[in-house]
C-alpha cells in the first residue's frame, strides 16, 4: 500500500499484485463456467498463469503489437492483434495527422513481420484456445490507455467469447470508466489518476524473460487439453 515515504508504492511484487486481483475476483462464477483467462501482454501471463490456477480454469496468451506514430515512436497510435483486428487512437492519428492508410499499412507489416513470429515463439504457430461461447477474462499487469485492451476486446469478441470481463492490479481512473462501457466487468484494486509507468507501483519490479513466459505457456496449454478432456 502507499506510504508516506513512497505515496507510490502499491504492490510488494508479482505475486502481491497477482494475490490483490485475485482476492477481490467472484472464483466461484467463473469456477462454476467454462472460463479462459487470456494474457494480453507478455507480461499479463504471469497474472493470467495464477488466475487461471485459483479457478480451474484455461489459459492462454494474445499477441498484439503496437503501431508507432511516424513522427514519434515512443507514442503508440493503434494496435494489431493476432487474429489481425486492428483498434486506433483516433485522438493521437487525428493530432497528428496521419492518415488511416498508413496505420492500416503498418499493420499489415507489424502482422507479418513481427506478430506471426509471437505466435510461432510462444505457440509454435498453434492458434488461440477455442473461446466460443465461453467466459474470457483479459489480464494485464497494469492499463495505461487500454488501447492494447480494446484490441484485445476486439479480438476474443471475434472469437465468440460469451462474456468479457477485465482483469488489472493497476489502471488509469479514466480507462476504468470507459472499459466498464464496453464489457461485462472490470476488476481492479487500485483505479488510479495520473498514472505514471508500472515500475513505480512495485517495490521490486522486473520484467518477464522469455523462458519465464513461454514455460508458463507450455504448462498451461498441457492443463488446458486436460480441462478439455474433463468437459
Amino acid at each position: 500500500m502507499p506510504t508516506d515515504s513512497n505515496p507510490n508504492l502499491y504492490f510488494e511484487d508479482r505475486e502481491d499484485a497477482s494475490k490483490q486481483l485475485i482476492d477481490m475476483l467472484p472464483i466461484e462464477l467463473f469456477a462454476a463456467n467454462e472460463t479462459v483467462v487470456i494474457g494480453v501482454s507478455e507480461g499479463g501471463v504471469y497474472l493470467a498463469d495464477k488466475m487461471a490456477d485459483a479457478m480451474n480454469a484455461q489459459m492462454d496468451i494474445l499477441l498484439t503489437e503496437p503501431i508507432l506514430a511516424p513522427n514519434n515512436p515512443e507514442i503508440s497510435i493503434a494496435m494489431i492483434s493476432e487474429t489481425e483486428e486492428v483498434v486506433m487512437h483516433k485522438a493521437l492519428v487525428d493530432a497528428f495527422e496521419i492518415s488511416e492508410d498508413y496505420v492500416y499499412a503498418e499493420a499489415n507489416r507489424k502482422y507479418e513481420d513481427e506478430v506471426l513470429a509471437y505466435v510461432y515463439k510462444y505457440r509454435k504457430g498453434k492458434d488461440l484456445v477455442s473461446l466460443e461461447g465461453k467466459y474470457v477474462i483479459l489480464t494485464d499487469e497494469c492499463i495505461e490507455t487500454g488501447l492494447t485492451m480494446m484490441v484485445a476486446l476486439k479480438s476474443v469478441i471475434a472469437r465468440g467469447a460469451k462474456n468479457i470481463y477485465i482483469a488489472t492490479p493497476i489502471l488509469d481512473q479514466t480507462v476504468y470508466q470507459n472499459l466498464l462501457s464496453v464489457c461485462d466487468g472490470v476488476f481492479c484494486p487500485h483505479k488510479i489518476q495520473d498514472y505514471i509507468s508500472i515500475e513505480y507501483y512495485y517495490k521490486n519490479f522486473e520484467f518477464m524473460r522469455f523462458d519465464e513466459i513461454s514455460e508458463i505457456v507450455q504448462r498451461q496449454e498441457v492443463k488446458n487439453k486436460e480441462i478439455k478432456k474433463e468437459s
